[in-house]
This record gives structure tokens, sequence and C-alpha cells, in this order.
């Protein structure tokens, strides 16, 4: 029988640490072949968008495909969870805590490998349910002492920082501009859904590193063109489907497309095949878009806690046997 996991199961057994160690663990099984997956496609279908993903795991043993869609100013997010040795559909599992959370997971994954060890400070644009993830990833992998954190509304950023002072035991500021927020930051996170520049290159710090996770479409972008020439080291998730979705570089990268031939992906910073960063003065980069792996990775660790705590929905599926 398949286990339907709501969003309620999600929030009860998904933890950041947790998560941190399945897209980790996810990324070095793409290094070294045992995990493939397919990029994202997409269909506009009048006023609906229906986005869908798919990935394996040989090592893990798992295989899935994310599908959602957006429609009305909802996302609604779901992921298909296979076993690969006899083709069971083992989980239907509610997407959206756990597209959170893996999302935050991985910017934590190439803070720990990217950014300066001593990070203590960091600046984040956006203030919205992804912001979140972010700074608890971050703080799971680094000793930060300050936040600075700014959104558009003034509201919205103050009971963000009051929330997230009181979530992670470290001092959150609601500052008034996005320039102030990343000023002297050692570590930058762009977590928006602008269309057009809402960091500069002029603000960021000599060895800042940046995560910038909000636009995933070609003509979309967080970073100005500074910003990204500035870095010494870029990091993708996945090269090809940074090239049909990463607006930050597709836009920086249009007058050179051969800078795309020094872009990392950042499994092979993780497998310490490649250094995330040559000195402490170096700007490094990770570009996000959201990979199918890390789908995969994170609801194959809610599956199994769930089977072991017994929690979840049996359904039964009727499938033709040929």
């Amino acid at each position: 029988m398949t286990l339907l996991l709501r969003e309620a199961d999600v929030h009860a057994l998904l933890t950041m640490p947790l998560a941190l160690d399945a897209v980790e663990e996810s990324l070095r099984h793409l290094a070294d072949g045992s995990a493939v997956m397919h990029p994202r496609q997409r269909f506009s279908l009048d006023k609906t968008h229906l986005h869908y993903m798919a990935a394996a795991d040989t090592v893990r043993g798992y295989a899935g495909l994310k599908i959602y869609t957006w429609a009305g100013g909802m996302l609604r997010f779901l992921v298909l969870l296979y076993r690969i040795a006899t083709g069971e559909l083992l989980a239907l599992i509610e997407a959206d805590k756990l597209g959170q959370m893996r999302t935050g997971a991985a910017s934590g994954v190439a803070t720990k490998h990217m950014s300066r060890r001593d990070s203590a400070m960091v600046g984040i644009v956006g203030t919205g349910w992804q912001a979140r993830s972010q700074l608890e990833a971050v703080v799971a992998v680094r000793k930060i002492e300050r936040i600075r954190a700014f959104g558009r509304d003034a509201e919205r950023r103050a009971k963000f920082a009051r929330e997230m002072t009181e979530q992670l035991r470290v001092p959150v500021e609601a500052v008034a501009s996005a320039e102030e927020a990343v000023r002297e930051a050692d570590i930058v996170v762009a977590s928006t859904t602008a269309s057009k520049p809402v960091i500069a290159g002029a603000w960021i710090a000599p060895g800042a590193h940046i995560n910038a996770t909000g636009a995933n479409y070609a003509q979309k972008r967080e970073l100005d063109d500074a910003a990204v020439h500035r870095a010494g080291i870029i990091a993708v998730d996945s090269r090809e489907q940074a090239k049909q979705e990463a607006g930050d570089l597709i836009q920086a990268f249009r007058e050179d497309p051969a800078a795309w031939s020094a872009v990392k992906e950042l499994s092979e910073i993780v497998v310490e095949g490649t250094p995330g960063r040559t000195s402490e003065r170096q700007i490094t980069l990770f570009k996000s878009n959201g990979i199918a792996i890390w789908d995969v990775a994170c609801a194959a660790r809610v599956y199994e806690l769930a089977v072991a705590q017994g929690r979840g929905e049996r359904v039964r599926l009727e499938f033709m046997s040929l």
C-alpha cells in the first residue's frame, strides 16, 4: 500500500539537520554518478502552470518525481516516491514544507563548503516563507552572531525579525534597505520573488559568500551584473538547468557565453574535487534553482521516519499487472 503523508507529517518529521544531511548525501551521489536526474520541465496552460522534475538515487534505492502547479496565486506541490528495485509507489507526499526545507538545506551545504569558516554576520534580502529556512540552514552550519533582514513591507520584516530571533536564538535586525542588510555581511542571501536586481555588487564585502535562491526563470534575477562578475567562484546545482533558468547568470553572461565554462556544480565542490574558495577575500556565489534529487533525498528520509513512527495514511491504489 502507498503511504499518504500530509504537510503536518512533513512538519513533524523533517528537521533542518536531517535535510542538510540528505541534500549533501544526494550531491555526493550526483558527483559519483550513482544519482541521476532530469531538469525541471514547465507547461504554461492559459492561467495555470504545470512543473515537473524527476531524479533517482541508486545507492539509496529511491526514485521520484515532484510535480506542482501554479494557478490563482497558489502553488500546490506533490512528491511521488518509488522504490527502484520493485517499482512500488511508496509514498505520496504533500511537499510545500519539504520544498522549503530542501531549498534552505542546499544553501546551508553551499555555505558550509564555500563561505569563510569565521563568517559571523548574515544579510538577507527577502522575508518570506523561503527566507526562514535559508536562515535556519546557515545558522546550522556557521556560528552566526548577527543577522540583518530587509523586505519591502516594514511590518512584515519586523515580524520576521522578531520570530526568527526567537527561533534561531540569534539577533535578527530588521533594516530599512537591501543595501543596509548586505553591506559588511559575511554571508549574503537573496530570497525574493524579484524580477529585477535587488542586490548590487558594489555592496558586497570582500570575502563574502552569496546564496541567490529566489529567481529560477531566465528573465528574472536578484543580482546585478557586478554581483555576478565579482564572484571568483560560482556554483550552481545543475549547469544544464542553470542555463535554462538561472536568470542572474544568463543575463550577466549574455555578452560572454564562454563564462559558463568556469561555473561549477555544487556537487563537485562537496566531494572536494573543486575548492569552494581559494582565498579569504574571494567572493563566492551559489546560484540555486532547485533540483529534483534534493526532493527525492528529503522525501526518502521523511518516508523512512514515517514508517518507523507509524505516521501517515495507508491508501490502496490499483495497478495493472501485465
